[in-house]
């Protein structure tokens, strides 16, 4: 009976809006895969983003997406000592794709801001309506009150900043600057008329400033506006691209990033060197600025981000903190305000990923996968001291960290093998207490999951590439089960030894697991050009549109689990989203021998397609032999050769691959008689806005596989 309720609840989900249409123009409907749990329980945790600190009161927040529902949360200390208590502080409802991120609190932390609605990673974009609202979407800007209370919408925008004041907010609308009362008494007014995309918004802090980047094209400037005066001055203006203003303490000057502009930058190929970037200090009254630090040539030439919310800090005794990667991993460095040599903060040879500066300027606390490569944990440094030390280790991971306001408490975004991510505070180093514990649902399936085990395989070249192996429940039975090999989006990703802190990751680590979950053996495989093991690897020579290096990774992953005594040789598949679509969609055209089946996912099809929407008059025709690398580089060019069925899923409104990709190669497989299904997800854009459109792609991938390389019969039949 209980899988009767899920079959009719899956057939609900997909009938509006699915045809599955396969190569003889034939349908079918789809069926809900069975195991010893379903795709909704493993995607049913509520997944945390925007972990934020309050700048008073030791409080934290966060955003909550509960199978589509997205809320806003907090948590306040209780009593003394570590002690929490954790509520949902809104209220919305229903899997409607309403987006919810960029908090900003208000000085007393007594409010927060944020963005409600649009797609948060293309804001200036026009709005995705996955949900079909006959009146449309908008992206509004809301503020609401910790003590209670519906929360007020301030205007049409996103990316706000509150003043240090408490008084107004700045944020941006139609690529400007506007400005609100927080009181909303008045109409928002755009503060600033210029040219160029407005973004990055930093207020200095005594809050007569705004600083910003207005990108221009083929070059970005930083401006200052200074509210009293109505000025707006630009800081040592040039050709190159400057970005990630940093304030002094004083608000007299203003800190920035600049990059060499070039009309060479390509995409999707390996960069090692670049021309030398610098780090520049302007006076905010005047726009006169100095280079304070140039990277030398050679490695770290070519500027890496890290996942902070600006790339350089001002810290304490006016030390200027910046990521490098001059050994060939991303390292934090400092350097003085005046000048001098830089000093090395995080030696050794691991990545440094995300970075947070304490309140008081004094601490930096980051993840890092330091002796521990496909896992991450917190550390931290005091300016001055310059020695690292380990705030969390073991089996977990831990992510994300920021500063409570007294300075000292540090809040995590933290999983496991089993648990998904969920905000938490580091107690000591041998505990972290998770904020909202009772915020997972009481089904999820966490005692069914299996603990991926590390493997390291070599490519068909050789290269020495890591992976999580998950196995099914009745791995060690003898027989030989069917595999599937994973492969991740980015390409600038790292999948980890546990649920991922990136969403769109962490549903693909739960279809995993959901897969092993049926009998299948699943190898999620790290690719080169992927982050989390140093610059050369993720700067692979001949990737992507130069060559397609990482088929070698593909066919190697294949060739593992080949060779291994539980898997059958003949019933083995591949998956992947994106850039992982992209690889699925290769080792099905050039290696359809291996690869039995695959669910490429808004996959690249045709790198000069992907070129020409990434790069502004981009033409092929004017690099015969770099658009010609790229074509051989593509899917599409080996499609004589690609006999394995294949499912193709994406969203119509996809602002990341186009749609136009899926169309070129499903043509290109029609002509060739190759076996394939589609599903079109009208008015969906890359990363899924709707919960209920995850759990239709996934289960349909399920489903498919299960047909195409046979499910595990013995787990079902025994399940039931």
């Amino acid at each position: 009976m209980q899988t009767i309720k899920r079959i009719v609840a899956l057939l609900l989900i997909l009938s509006p809006t699915l045809a599955f249409t396969g190569g003889d123009g034939g349908a079918r409907s789809g069926s809900f895969a069975v195991g010893g749990f379903t795709i909704q329980q493993v995607l049913s945790a509520p997944f945390p983003t925007d972990l934020v600190a309050a700048p008073a009161t030791n409080r934290f927040a966060w955003v909550y997406d509960a199978e589509g529902n997205r809320n806003i949360w907090i948590a306040e200390p209780v009593g003394g000592g570590n002690a929490y208590a954790s509520r949902q502080l809104t209220q919305y409802s229903d899997d409607n794709g309403e987006a919810i991120g960029g908090l900003a609190w208000t000085p007393d932390a007594k409010s927060l801001v944020y963005v409600r609605g649009g797609d948060l990673e293309f804001s200036d974009k026009p709005y995705p309506n996955p949900t079909r609202f006959v009146q449309g979407v908008v992206q509004d800007i809301w503020i609401v009150a910790l003590s209670g209370g519906e929360p007020k919408k301030i205007g049409e925008g996103h990316s706000p900043a509150v003043s240090p004041k408490g008084d107004v907010v700045a944020y941006v609308y139609k690529s400007q600057v506007w400005l609100a009362k927080l009181d909303g008494r008045e109409e928002p007014e755009q503060l600033i008329h210029s040219r160029g995309e407005s973004s990055s918004l930093r207020w200095s802090p005594d809050g007569r400033c705004i600083g910003f980047v207005s990108k221009r094209g083929d070059h970005s400037l930083i401006g200052v506006y200074a509210l009293e005066s109505k000025k707006l001055s630009y800081m040592q203006p040039s050709t190159n691209y400057d970005s990630a203003p940093a304030w002094s303490p004083d608000s007299q000057s203003i800190a920035f990033l600049r990059i060499p502009s070039s009309k060479d930058t390509q995409m999707f190929e390996a960069k090692r060197i670049g021309e030398p970037w610098s780090i520049l200090v302007a006076q905010a009254d005047t726009g006169r600025g100095r280079e304070i630090w140039k990277s030398s040539k050679g490695r770290g030439s070519a500027f890496w981000e890290i996942a902070a919310e600006n790339q350089i800090f001002w810290g304490v005794d006016d030390q200027i903190i910046f990521p490098w990667e001059s050994d060939g991993w991303n390292h934090l460095y400092s350097v003085l305000v005046n000048g001098g040599a830089p000093t090395l903060l995080t030696p050794g040879a691991f990545e440094v990923e995300h970075v947070s500066l304490s309140p008081d300027r004094k601490t930096l606390v980051y993840s890092s996968n330091q002796d521990d490569i496909d896992r991450r944990h917190i550390w931290k440094v005091a300016m001055g001291r310059n020695i690292p030390r380990a705030l969390t280790g073991g089996s977990g991971i831990e992510t994300a960290p920021v500063v409570a306001s007294d300075n000292q408490t540090v809040a995590v975004l933290r999983s496991d093998g089993r648990i998904t991510m969920r905000p938490a505070i580091v107690v000591g180093p041998s505990e972290i207490r998770d904020l909202a514990p009772s915020a997972i649902p009481t089904d999820f399936p966490a005692a069914q999951l299996v603990t991926p085990q590390q493997v390291i395989f070599s490519a068909a070249d050789g290269m020495q590439i890591h992976g999580q192996l998950f196995l099914p429940p009745n791995a060690s039975d003898g027989s030989r089960h069917p595999a599937i090999a994973f492969f991740h989006g980015g390409s600038r990703r790292q999948m980890l030894l546990g649920w991922h802190d990136i969403d769109y990751y962490s549903n693909a680590y739960g279809m995993n697991q959901f897969l092993a979950s049926r009998g299948y053996v699943v190898l999620s495989v790290n690719y080169r050009s992927g982050t989390g093991y140093g610059l050369d690897f993720r700067e692979a020579l001949k990737y992507g549109a130069s060559g397609a290096s990482e088929y070698n990774d593909v066919e190697g992953a294949g060739i593992f689990l080949r060779n291994r005594a539980d898997v059958d040789p003949k019933r083995i598949g591949l998956w992947g989203g994106s850039y992982g679509g992209y690889l699925t969609a290769m080792g099905l055209a050039r290696s359809s021998d291996l690869f039995a089946a695959g669910v490429d996912m808004h996959g690249v099809h045709d790198w000069n397609v992907e070129l020409s929407y990434w790069i502004p008059g981009y033409n092929p025709d004017s690099h015969p032999e770099a658009a010609r690398l790229a074509w051989e580089s593509s899917p599409v060019a080996s499609v004589l050769t690609w006999r394995s069925p294949v499912l193709l899923i994406q969203g119509d409104d996809d602002r990341n691959v186009p749609f136009a990709e899926m169309v070129e190669l499903t043509d290109a497989l029609r002509k060739q008689g190759v076996e394939f299904q589609e599903i079109v997800f009208p008015d969906e854009i890359h990363n899924f806005l709707l919960h209920r459109t995850w759990i239709a792609a996934y289960s349909a991938a399920a489903d498919f596989f299960d047909q195409r390389l046979g499910s595990a019969a013995a787990i079902s039949t025994a399940a039931h």
